[in-house]
């Protein structure tokens, strides 16, 4: 546990006692206070600049834990030097403010502890406490405290009344709050019979050892005179030592208000017994990096004490272990985890075993079932295969039927096929006289399209002439507006004529597919050919027809009188061939 989680610890204290409402919240006024106390109990230098920045008035609602943690962190506890200030002062300040709230001591004077005492056990509480909040003290370190306020008084904590009591007493989260925790030390149950003055002794032996110091008495309380050997002068003088977790401090008397040196212990450094000599005795050495210090004891019990705790502290500063209770409390720490997870291992292999017997009994069961259901099955499967034996037997018997009915139906067929080949000869006779009409009629289809390419060309040459008689006419006038849309009537009617043509064109295709038809329709092919013969004798008259209309617009022009006059001379030539042109088209 580092110094900011030690500190945080009683800051949270204060925090909850300023708490008045149990909201979670505190007034900025008395965070403002607060905060310039642990300035001072934390030797910091004081920023009213940024506690005003912080706390500024402009919203005078109450500030939450989490909204005094930046502030906290970044102005107090990350300037806190370890060293630099005494920790019994800051804990007395938050001790003071949640004390006076939250510790309620027997009014009548009867109580076991003194307030002090209550201070100390309570900084006991702290260092001992879960590492969580609300801070709690679990019943294995609870046990561990009693017992070493016990030991320091010699006398032997009722282990079994204690569980009685912790069984009994309402535990929040697992553990006994701080103020539970000094209730049941007031209650006088497991201290009973000793005086005040021997409490207050051992808890005093007890803090001494567990927060002053950190480490166990034989460091903590290794302090006394000793006679030690100058280095220049070389002289021998008696000094105050004291023994830190660090060093070994060395002062005039036992006031210590004089220093005279210290001596830094690492884990270069060591201890070694010396000779007697020089008219000393119980003589020692403790040997550093740069120099060797020379010392003597008043007899052999305190110099192997000395020897012993000095080694000790080298020991574990070579570990790098600033507390050794520390370290304790992280292995008890550990061993509790470690019983936690055997436990719910063991739970677990109990819940697992007790799971397991489940399914074995429900595996027989199933078992059982299964049995019953092959036995079932096997009645069953014999049933089947009787009516299968049964249904086998029944469809044999069908089949013979099956068989004779179908040799009889073979029998029928084949006389069936003599007379279907009998009428596919017949038909092959039909198709073969189908094709030889459709070779004549495709010879009297290329004989009317010669004669429509030689109508064709007589078109051609008669459009020729037009075009000529329209020269001439242009040549001579240009003919009124009435003749030219009559011209343009005219070409328009040979267009008609034209599609005319092309749908007579059609009309021979149809015939033709309708020929094709012939070849699958075997049954009307008669009369599909008759009607192809009437269409193309239609057609035939059509195009004899249309030749007459033709040779009619063939006939030649015959000249005109002249007459004097243009418009009515020449042009009246023209207007009988016009007409005749008319009358025909129409």
């Amino acid at each position: 546990m580092d110094l900011r989680a030690e500190l945080l610890k009683s800051i949270w204290y204060a925090f909850t006692a300023l708490d008045v409402e149990k909201s979670g919240k505190v007034s900025k006024s008395q965070l403002k206070v607060l905060s310039h106390n642990l300035y001072t109990v934390l030797c910091i230098p004081h920023d009213p600049v940024a506690l005003e920045e912080h706390f500024r008035d402009d919203d005078d609602g109450p500030v939450s834990s989490q909204g005094y943690m930046p502030y906290l962190n970044k102005y107090i506890l990350d300037k806190v030097e370890e060293g630099a200030f005494v920790k019994e002062n800051f804990d007395e300040l938050c001790w003071t403010l949640t004390a006076k709230k939250n510790y309620k001591p027997d009014r009548n004077g009867n109580s076991v502890v003194s307030h002090q005492d209550a201070f100390k056990l309570w900084c006991l509480f702290n260092f001992l406490s879960e590492d969580k909040y609300p801070l709690i003290m679990v019943p294995d370190e609870v046990e561990y405290l009693l017992k070493k306020i016990c030991t320091a008084m010699n006398v032997e904590l009722n282990s079994c009344e204690l569980d009685d009591y912790l069984s009994q007493e309402p535990q929040g989260q697992g553990g006994l709050t701080v103020w539970q925790f000094l209730d049941m030390v007031n209650s006088g149950r497991f201290l009973r019979g000793i005086e005040q003055e021997a409490i207050s002794m051992a808890v005093e032996e007890v803090y001494q050892e567990v927060i002053e110091d950190g480490f166990d008495l034989r460091v903590s309380r290794a302090q006394g005179y000793l006679w030690k050997k100058g280095q220049l002068r070389r002289n021998w003088s008696e000094r105050w030592f004291m023994l830190k977790p660090s060093v070994l401090s060395y002062y005039m008397s036992e006031e210590r208000k004089e220093k005279k040196g210290s001596i830094a212990l690492d884990k270069h450094c060591c201890v070694e017994v010396l000779p007697d000599r020089d008219g000393k005795r119980c003589m020692f050495c403790v040997k550093t990096s740069s120099r060797t210090y020379e010392m003597s004891a008043s007899d052999t019990r305190q110099r192997q004490e000395w020897t012993l705790a000095i080694q000790t502290a080298i020991r574990l500063q070579a570990e790098g272990k600033k507390s050794l209770h520390k370290d304790l409390k992280q292995k008890r720490r550990e061993q509790r985890e470690q019983r936690e997870q055997r436990k719910a291992a063991k739970e677990e292999e109990t819940q697992r075993l007790k799971q397991l017997q489940e399914e074995k009994e429900r595996k027989l069961q199933e078992l059982e079932l299964l049995k019953e259901a092959q036995r079932q099955a096997e009645i069953l499967l014999q049933e089947e295969e009787q009516r299968r034996r049964q249904q086998h037997e029944e469809m044999q018997r069908t089949l013979e039927i099956q068989l004779r009915e179908a040799e009889q139906a073979r029998a029928s067929m084949q006389a069936e096929m003599v007379l279907k080949e009998a009428e596919a000869e017949r038909q092959r006779k039909r198709i073969l006289e189908l094709e030889d009409m459709q070779e004549r009629l495709q010879e009297a289809l290329q004989q009317e399209v010669k004669a429509r390419q030689d109508e064709e060309a007589v078109r051609y040459a008669q459009a020729r002439l037009l075009a000529e008689e329209e020269e001439k006419l242009k040549q001579l006038m240009k003919l009124k507006e009435e003749q030219e849309e009559y011209i343009i009537k005219t070409q328009r009617e040979k267009q008609v004529l034209k599609q005319e043509m092309e749908n007579k064109n059609k009309c021979l295709e149809e015939a033709q597919k309708q020929l094709e038809e012939v070849r699958v329709n075997r049954q009307r092919v008669d009369q599909d050919v008759m009607a192809a013969q009437r269409k193309l004798r239609q057609a035939s008259t059509n195009v004899k027809h249309w030749n007459v209309q033709m040779n009619r617009l063939m006939h030649p022009i015959g000249p005109g009188d002249k007459r004097t006059n243009v418009s009515g001379g020449v042009f009246a030539g023209y207007q009988p061939l016009l007409s005749r042109r008319d009358s025909s088209l129409k």
